[in-house]
Order: structure tokens, then sequence, then C-alpha cells
């Protein structure tokens, strides 16, 4: 059967337009090859279709509505429905709606954005960033990392500094050089991954790598002379650079400890290595800063960011690249032979402005901060008394949960039991948007998410548990 014929070629489609769901589906498993998906399994279960969205709320193609404490995929930032990015990318698609930034072009949004990017970006220590370069997605902003931090090294007359050290269970994209530079298992079995003079180090996860006793700020300084380890290991001569995320989000929102980041800080200096910090979720407001690397107090020679940059609306990413590599990349680089052909974008450039001067007039960063981020943080603390909880904790807005078999020993299911799967199934039949990684569930909810809207979410995380709990006694897991 041609699959083609089953519904009319899209029209200009009302929100409240009614859809027929099968018909959608099948046309989804004959043609839509999805990412990380296991299309065999699609096809059985179908595609769940995401129809309209406003505010922190989003409805699939048979009514139903749910909270979406994922902002999308971390990046939903300023809420869904806002008419300000929808006129900003109009307005700049009927004046300019696409040029190249090579040749010596440039366009008006991608140089004011530069230049509000520079002055939201703080100086830390003395390091300050006043350059930007624009990608289209986190992925491609690390593989420019790559490049950038390579050819950083070659005009030092330092080639033999090639090597990039990363964490295991880290998330950096899923190009040839964004995967090898995360730290996944499964990413890493397929494709021959890592590429060459990328490696891994141990991720600073106290409930799985701390030892009997030990405290949490002598476990953040441990883990992170994992780093000094590794780094006399290899060589210090043959290191280019460092590379994590501040808070890591898609290996399970894994909050490292206060004394985790200095440390890093004082091995990086002592080695004179390059520092990355890859802020593709943690930026523009999800820790309660623009950058969080401010919130964490390090230097980083080269900040990634993408996501919440547009709030998810158009995509853009780039890398922030301060003053020690811009100046050996500009006086002694001649051309930089990388680019791609969105890079600088006018389309979206003028949303990511939109985006920012919404944020700045909604004070949603500060909001985060001083007011949302610490209630959040007081009712998701209150899930520790769960049965199910082995621990509830939050950054800014993001927050993690753990689910054990035995509180007291904090002992975990058994890996084929699927629990977080149930959980998150759970979720979505309970109206509620949230993440499983392995039995670890996570939100990062949109910042426009009110205190009233904490309480909605917190009463369905807890019908979610109950339901989880209650499944699992029913199979004999639990007694």
């Amino acid at each position: 059967m041609n699959t083609s014929t089953l519904i009319a070629p899209p029209a200009l489609v009302k929100r409240d337009q009614q859809h027929d769901t099968a018909a959608v589906q099948a046309l989804d498993s004959a043609h839509f090859i999805h990412p990380f998906t296991d299309h065999g399994d699609l096809a059985t279960r179908g595609s769940r279709v995401i129809v309209k969205a406003d505010n922190i709320y989003i409805w699939d193609s048979e009514g139903k509505r749910m909270l979406d404490a994922m902002s999308g995929l971390w990046c939903v930032n300023a809420g869904y429905g806002r008419k300000e990015l929808a006129d900003a990318a109009y307005q700049q698609m009927m004046t300019l709606p696409f040029y190249n930034s090579f040749f010596q072009t440039t366009n008006v949004p991608a140089v004011r954005l530069a230049a509000k990017l520079s002055s939201l970006a703080p100086s830390v220590g003395g390091r300050s960033f006043q350059h930007v370069f624009y990608s289209s997605s986190g992925s491609e902003s690390n593989d420019t990392n790559v490049r950038m931090v390579r050819r950083y090294w070659d005009l030092l007359g330092q080639p033999e500094r090639k090597v990039i050290i990363s964490r295991e269970n880290a998330y950096h994209g899923s190009t040839m050089a964004g995967a090898s530079l995360g730290g996944m298992s499964g990413m890493h079995a397929q494709g021959d991954l890592p590429i060459p003079n990328i490696t891994h180090i141990g991720q600073p996860y106290f409930t799985e790598n701390a030892r009997a006793g030990e405290s949490r700020a002598d476990f953040g300084v441990r883990a992170a002379r994992w780093l000094e380890e590794k780094i006399l290991a290899i060589g210090p001569d043959k290191v280019a650079a460092f590379i994590a995320e501040p808070v890591q989000g898609a290996g399970g929102v894994i909050i490292p400890p206060e004394t985790y980041w200095p440390e890093i800080q004082r091995i990086v200096d002592k080695y004179g290595i390059l520092l990355i910090s890859d802020e593709v979720i943690c930026a523009f407001g999800r820790l309660g800063h623009w950058f969080a690397y401010e919130k964490f107090g390090y230097r980083p020679d080269l900040v990634t960011f993408a996501k919440g940059v547009t709030s998810g609306y158009i995509p853009l990413g780039g890398v922030m690249v301060g003053d020690r590599v811009a100046k050996v990349l500009i006086d002694q680089g001649g051309e930089f032979n990388h680019g791609y052909t969105y890079s600088g974008h006018p389309v979206a450039c003028a949303v990511a402005l939109a985006n920012i001067e919404l944020m700045e007039r909604e004070g949603l960063v500060e909001r985060v901060k001083n007011d949302t981020g610490p209630y959040l943080a007081e009712r998701f603390e209150e899930l520790n008394a769960h049965p199910l909880v082995g621990l509830a904790e939050t950054c800014g807005f993001v927050g993690g949960l753990t689910l054990v078999k035995h509180k007291a020993t904090q002992a975990p299911f058994d890996a084929h039991l699927g629990v977080g799967m149930i959980c998150r199934a759970h979720c979505f039949n309970n109206g509620l948007i949230m993440r499983a990684v392995g039995d670890r569930m996570i939100i990062s909810p949109p910042l426009v998410t009110t205190r009233e809207q904490i309480d909605e979410l917190m009463g369905l995380i807890h019908t979610c548990l109950d339901a989880t709990l209650a499944d699992l006694r029913a199979q004999g897991q639990l007694a």
C-alpha cells in the first residue's frame, strides 16, 4: 500500500485541528527514522503524536494534555506559545531569511547576538568572552571545539597536544566527535567510537562512586583528581583540553559535590590545558545564571551553548570563545578552515535576541535563582520520604531522583526489571513528561513554571511514584 495517500499533504495547521492518529503513525513508521529509537519497537507501539503546546503543557493527537517537565528536550526555557519569538522569526524571514557568513560577509542579527552573548557571559578570574562561533546545535558546537582546540595548540607550536579528556556517562552530542567526547558506552558501541585522542575518566556521581563513609566533600576532590591521574598517565605535553558539563544532564542529572569544580580548576591551571564547559543544557537560566560556570566559580576557555538560547524555537548553537583562545586564533591563525552553511543564520539569531529580551524582561534567570528554583528544591526534597526514592535532589531547574529497592541500604533494582521505564509509563498515563535514565527519573521544567505549577508537578510525581510502587508490589518485587 502507498502510505503517502493515507493523509493529505500538510496545509496551514490550526492549533485546534483534529488529527487522524493512526494515519500519522502509519506515515511515521513508513518514512521517519527517529533519533535514539528502536524502530522495530516503535512500529509495534506507534508514536505519540504531539500536535500543540502552550505555556508548560503539550497535547497529543488524542487530546491528552501533559505537563512537560522536560522542556521539550531541556530547551523550551521561555515556555511554549510565545508570540514574540514567532514574530521575530517572521519579521526576519521577510527581511533577510538567509545569507551565509562566509566570504567576508555578515548579517545584523548575528552581530547583535554575538555582542549580547558577550555581555551576558561573566568574566571570572580575569577571563572574558568577547567572541562567538555559531553552529546549529550542541553536537556541531562540540565538533567545533575539537577543531578549535587542536588548531590553538598547533599555532602555539605544540601539535602533539591532541588528547581531549572527558567523563564517563557524559553527553556531548551524537556526531562523530560529539559522541566520542561523550562517555556513553551504548553510543561508543556503534560506529567504532571514540575517535582517536579522546579518552575518559569517571564521573563525579557520589551515589555510585563514593567509598563507604566518604563525605561528599572528600569524594568531590577525589573524583576531580581522576583528571590529574589521567593527565599524568597520558603525559601533560600531549593533553589539549578537558571537557565537562557543569551538571551532567542526559546522564541523569548528576550534580557534582561543591568541592569538585575548584579542584578541576586547580588541575587544568597546573598543567596548562584548556577547559571546555559544555553548557548546552545548563546555560540561559537553567541553573539560575546566564552561564553555569559562574554558579560553580570556574574559569573555562570555551563554552558550548545551544538549546535554551532560542528556547528551542529554532535551531541555534555555538561556542563562546574565551580571550586566551580567540587571541591566538585571530592574531596568529590566518584562515580558520571550519564552519557551517548556517553559522550565524539570521532568523535563528533574531529569535535568540527576542528570547533573551523576553527572559530579561520577565526576570526568568533571577526567578529561578531566587524564587522558583529554591521552591522546587524545597518541594523536591519531600520526595525523599517516598518508599521508592533513594535520593531526590535539584540544582536550579533540573532535578533527579533515584528509584531503589531497599531504601535503608540504597540497593538498586535489577536492571532487567526496567523500573524507570515502568515509572515513565505511569508518568505518560497521568499527564506528565518525566524522563527515565535507567532507574533515575529526571526533570527540567520550563523556566516560566510558577509555584502553583510546581505544586501541580509534585502532585503528579507523587501519583506516578505511588502507581509504580503498587505495580512492583503486585509483581512481587517489593514486600
